[in-house]
């Protein structure tokens, strides 16, 4: 079964499953997909029968949704789709890195496998987006991190690897202090309030809430 051949609200369950836990997080419960979808829980039960039919996931009682082989694979199709195409609309179209997610998100299930494909060939088969996501391969391989976040990082030097792209105007505020995808930083300080770091030399107050969103490379972090 592939992408196209489930409906696109399969799509996005699937997608948001695989992605919960793509940087270290919990499984998603019922209760934190109809938060996601702005939907009730028993719209969200529904859906989750209708996957674990299609033999997508494996629903277990009282548990969060478990992705089966066949359901990661259309999981990782949607996000390979989405991330190329923000890569895509920042690097041909112009568009900010804090624009593409919303438009990625009705675009993806739209575009067809020989689009996606075009894209990646067009654009030089990047390895990751715009926030430092990385792309999925056309066979689904797709590369692991084990990740620092910024708000929980102590005294050493860093590369950027991720900045979320939940909320645009923490990626506006981010992109204001040089906090990107690749940088390198120095991180010198640490409160609960915010975090202190020197990229290129030049010092930077990053709050709390905003470094919660920036993953680093720990294999990078001074000895």
């Amino acid at each position: 079964m592939r992408a196209g051949e489930v409906s696109e609200v399969s799509q996005d369950y699937l997608k948001a499953i695989w992605s919960a836990q793509e940087w270290g997080g919990d499984p998603m419960t019922a209760t934190e997909l109809a938060n996601r979808f702005g939907t009730t829980k028993a719209n969200v039960t529904e859906v989750l029968k209708r996957l674990d039919e299609l033999g997508l996931i494996t629903r277990v009682p009282y548990k969060p949704p478990v992705l089966t082989e066949q359901g990661k694979a259309i999981a990782l199709s949607m996000v390979r789709r989405h991330r190329l195409i923000e890569t895509f609309l920042v690097k041909s179209l112009g568009y900010g890195w804090d624009e593409v997610h919303d438009e990625a998100e009705i675009l993806e299930h739209a575009a067809s496998d020989r689009l996606i494909d075009r894209i990646d060939a067009f654009l030089g088969h990047p390895t990751s987006d715009p926030h430092g996501d990385p792309i999925p391969g056309p066979d689904g391989r797709v590369d692991s991190h084990t990740p620092t976040l910024l708000a929980e990082a102590s005294p050493g030097r860093y590369q950027v690897l991720r900045v979320s792209d939940a909320d645009p105007v923490v990626l506006g505020k981010l992109a204001e202090a040089g906090v990107l995808p690749d940088v390198a930083l120095d991180v010198v300080d640490r409160t609960d309030e915010a975090v202190t770091v020197d990229i290129g030399g030049e010092p930077e107050t990053i709050a709390s809430a905003l470094a919660a969103a920036v993953y680093l490379d720990a294999a990078s972090s001074a000895s």
